[in-house]
């Protein structure tokens, strides 16, 4: 089991996270303040960066197809 494949559904929800994240962490870094969600409530700005790529995960596992076996 060790050495079996990895699905094609786990790459891509795992490269959509990774991603994602990537993406989140640059921003943050290049606007160093809330400017980028700005127009939202600070109490709906964690609620909307942890939503994102957990959003985008599951959607990208959701399209990706299954290995065959």
């Amino acid at each position: 089991m060790a050495n079996a494949p990895v699905e094609t559904k786990v790459r891509a929800a795992t490269s959509a996270t990774f991603l994602v994240s990537l993406v989140i962490a640059v921003l943050n870094a290049v606007a160093a303040d809330n400017a980028l969600l700005g127009p939202l409530p600070s109490w709906l700005q964690p609620i909307v960066i942890a939503l994102l790529p957990t959003g985008l995960t599951f959607l990208s596992g959701w399209q990706a197809k299954h290995t065959p076996r």
